[in-house]
This record gives C-alpha cells, structure tokens and sequence, in this order.
C-alpha cells in the first residue's frame, strides 16, 4: 500500500511542478474564476466548447499543490469529454474526494482521494471543478469555496 501512497503521491507532485495546460486559452468561448478564501488558491479556467464537446481547456492561477494539481487533472481528464460527460465527473470526482462509500474508479484522479482525510484540503482539490462546473453552465459570478 505504500508504494501505491507514494505512487499518489508523485503525481500530484508532478502535476504542481509542472501543471498541464498551465495557460491562457487565446480562442476559449467559455470561462470561469474561482478562489478558495481559506487558503488564497486562485484559478481562472477556461474552456473552447464546440457543438457540445469539450475540444481544449486550460487554467492560469496560483494555489496549492493540491488545487494546481487537481487543476491540472482535470484539465487532462475533461478535454474531449461532451458537456454532460464533464458535468458527471465533476460529481464523481466530488464523490470521491468526500465520501467513503464505493468510490468510482477515475484513474490518475485518484490520487486526489486521499483529501477526504483532510477536510479543509477538499476545498483546494475541489475548487478547480467547482469553477468547470461555472464555466460549464456560464456562471456569471466568480466562484467561493466558502
């Protein structure tokens, strides 16, 4: 079990020292901001959406380890995805970041499972997918952990 903690671990490491798709989205047609008051994380997402599917997305902000990493997957994980596809991960991934009961299997989101022992880091691992789900629906308002 420890070489699958450590293996966790890594990656998330990897994901905040060098975060994908860590840019600005020069032809996004969607966008949300996000903070996380209790910690200072921020993050802007921003997404190009067309004819119902997810063709590229990216983040700019600072946060964390755990929110830039979470950020980073998930910009890796909906790219591709229909608008209902990402809006069923997010709960899945909000589901496993909280709840102990039978977790879906999210691949390298896994690594994000274990925040669920540490209630105050749910709100950095969250707080990217809070701002999709914005981004997703045109929320006009910046999006608060709090």
């Amino acid at each position: 079990m420890n070489d699958l903690t450590d293996l966790y671990q890594d990656l998330i490491i990897e994901h905040y020292r060098r975060p994908r798709n860590h840019r600005l989205l020069e032809d996004a047609n969607r966008s949300a901001e996000g903070f996380n008051p209790l910690c200072g994380d921020h993050v802007t997402l921003y997404l190009k959406v067309k004819d119902g599917v997810v063709e590229d997305v990216s983040f700019v902000g600072t946060g964390c380890a755990i929110s830039t990493a979470s950020a980073s997957l998930l910009t890796e994980s909906v790219k591709g995805r229909t608008e209902a596809e990402a809006r069923a991960l997010i709960a899945d991934f909000q589901r496993l970041v909280t709840s102990e009961d039978v977790q879906p299997e999210l691949g390298k989101l896994q690594a994000l499972a274990g925040v669920r022992r540490f209630p105050a880091r749910v709100k950095c691992a969250t707080l990217a997918w809070h701002t999709l789900r914005a981004a997703l629906t045109r929320e006009p308002a910046a999006v608060s952990t709090e």
